[in-house]
């Protein structure tokens, strides 16, 4: 972690991003940025997400609404509001109009979860290339947060992205499969991600997004017996 020398550019954020690195804030009232570069970085696999039944069955048919790039200003902001277990954020007024400005340049996306008009949980991250960069989520009701994390990986499959970067691995995210991987590992599989050709897809259709949700989990065994369809956790 490094103090920040110069001023930080939507530009110069972009090709931080290219190197490996992420700027923090310290606290939401800090006026300085770090950038952060972690010996293990957390990595979701895009052909490896676990996604237990009962979470496809809210996805699919509970009560949410779920958009993408439709309100990233209030995504953002959701993000950096105290919640449960988390008091404080990271998310400064700065790294809000500078990620606000690098959606405005078609780089920053966010995928928002609604319920009855309201937004109640989402996500918000950076493109380049074939990586995606996941910054930040939140909820605020149940499932929210998982329902916004299924919609950008089938996104991100559909679009031919090959590397989704979460930075850290949390408890919350290891039960959908993300691991963490050395530093040198992960800067391999970015060198690699951010040449390949993708397309980030807010819109992509409503059948065509459910077969891609449906397919992040895979059919049963062929000698699996009906009778005793595997469990799932929670």
């Amino acid at each position: 972690m490094s103090r920040r020398s110069i001023e930080i550019t939507p530009e110069l954020m972009l090709r931080a991003y290219q190197a490996g690195l992420f700027p923090m804030a310290e606290k939401r009232e800090s006026n300085r940025l770090y950038w952060l570069d972690p010996e293990l970085r957390g990595v979701l696999p895009l052909d490896g997400f676990h996604l237990p039944r009962r979470l496809l069955r809210t996805v699919l048919s509970g009560p949410f609404t779920v958009t993408a790039d439709h309100d990233f200003p209030a995504a953002i902001a959701a993000c950096a509001e105290p919640a449960p277990g988390r008091e404080d954020t990271w998310i400064n007024p700065e790294i809000e109009a500078l990620f606000t400005a690098l959606h405005r340049q078609g780089h920053a996306h966010s995928v928002e979860v609604w319920q009855d008009g309201a937004l109640v949980g989402g996500l918000y991250g950076v493109s380049i290339g074939g990586a995606f960069f996941g910054e930040s989520m939140f909820s605020r009701a149940r499932d929210a947060s998982k329902v916004a994390l299924v919609h950008l990986v089938a996104r991100l499959r559909l679009g031919g992205f090959t590397l989704l970067d979460t930075q850290f691995l949390t408890a919350h995210l290891a039960q959908f499969g993300t691991e963490e991987i050395p530093r040198a590992d992960y800067k391999a599989q970015l060198a690699a991600a951010i040449t390949q050709p993708a397309r980030w897809l807010s819109a992509p259709g409503p059948r065509i997004l459910e077969e891609a949700i449906r397919s992040l989990r895979p059919p049963p065994p062929e000698d699996a017996p009906c009778s005793a369809p595997p469990s799932d956790s929670p």
